[in-house]
């Protein structure tokens, strides 16, 4: 069991309240990722949660116990930092034991989950190495079998690949998932990489100076985003957002357009612009347009490549049965 809820959990530091009045429910299994941009308390959240900071006022229930005053070690959760917290004089067999060994857990009990979890996260030929003899990918994967031995209710993840270059960002967040479909453990997931948040999530919590913007599945906040922040903060490239003249002509303040629902011509559409800079990637080309009198930088993503440079004027007609309608407050309009 794994359910956490908070109910009307805050936070202060000194008169500076970074946790306003929250509720939030993560049910038993669910990968739920807390994401938004640096400063929005989500970290902070995750350590309310752990108890490694104490609430100001409110509740916190662990599979339906009050666990807003226990200490961390009486919650049944494990956490993983972005840090790796390894000690570095100790083998990965002992790093990976120490929280059972704390527990006085009987010997023969530690070398099985030991054994298993060092399988599972394809450890077991580095279970005599130390931690500077490893990559920063198996680095974390040796903090990550050290929770996964505690069997805990939830797993809380704190940043655990910020430290780790692209190629091994992404092949451990393929082990992350894999390993969630494998225990069918609750888990917390806190980043600012909103890929991670599409890719990995169940379920998303989008937060901004400390309030829950939006809580939804991955495909719910990117086709029905709640307001103009999660329209323009989940999503890579971001959803065009636009004012203006443009915005009244469909009698609303904002109107947004996502990048691959734009068509791009060289000889006709709905607004023209001036190509910026095209990055090609192969598989898909985004073209940063300017000069199309719609505000900000404009962003197009199209399938393949297409002949366009730096300067080149190009045509662009958004697909309206896309288009999303914002009112005077950014919320977003059926």
């Amino acid at each position: 069991m794994g359910q956490i809820q908070l109910n009307q959990v805050t936070k202060s530091f000194g008169d500076v309240q970074v946790i306003p009045p929250l509720d939030l429910t993560i049910e038993d299994g669910e990968f739920t990722v807390f994401v938004g941009p640096s400063g929005c308390g989500k970290s902070t959240l995750l350590r309310l949660i752990a108890g490694l900071e104490d609430i100001t006022s409110g509740h916190i229930a662990i599979d339906g116990a009050d666990a807003t005053n226990l200490p961390p070690a009486k919650r049944g959760l494990a956490m993983v930092f972005q840090s790796y917290a390894l000690y570095p004089h100790m083998s990965v067999r002992k790093n990976i034991a120490f929280p059972m060994r704390m527990a006085k857990m009987p010997e023969d009990e530690q070398k099985r989950r030991i054994e298993a979890a060092a399988k599972a996260l394809n450890l077991t030929d580095y279970l005599d190495r130390r931690p500077g003899q490893l990559s920063g990918g198996q680095r974390q994967r040796v903090a990550i079998g050290r929770a996964i031995v505690r069997e805990p209710s939830a797993f809380l993840f704190d940043e655990p690949l910020s430290n780790l270059d692209a190629a091994l960002r992404v092949g451990m967040r393929l082990e992350i998932s894999e390993m969630h479909e494998r225990l069918k453990a609750t888990m917390i997931y806190v980043t600012h990489d909103q890929v991670e948040a599409m890719t990995m999530a169940d379920k998303i919590v989008v937060l901004r100076a400390g309030f829950i913007e939006q809580v939804g599945s991955p495909l719910e906040l990117y086709h029905k985003p709640r307001n103009t922040f999660v329209a323009g903060f989940i999503g890579s490239p971001k959803m065009n957002l636009i004012e203006g003249p443009e915005a009244q002509k469909h009698g609303v303040h904002t109107i947004g357009i996502r990048p691959e629902h734009v068509q791009v011509s060289k000889t006709e559409g709905t607004w023209k612009g001036t190509v910026g800079v095209a990055e090609h990637l192969g598989s898909d080309t985004y073209i940063h347009v300017h000069e199309t009198g719609l505000g900000d930088l404009f962003t197009v993503r199209i399938t393949g490549d297409i002949p366009v440079r730096h300067g080149d004027t190009i045509f662009l007609t958004p697909d309206m049965e896309q288009l999303h309608k914002f009112d005077e407050n950014g919320l977003r309009l059926p």
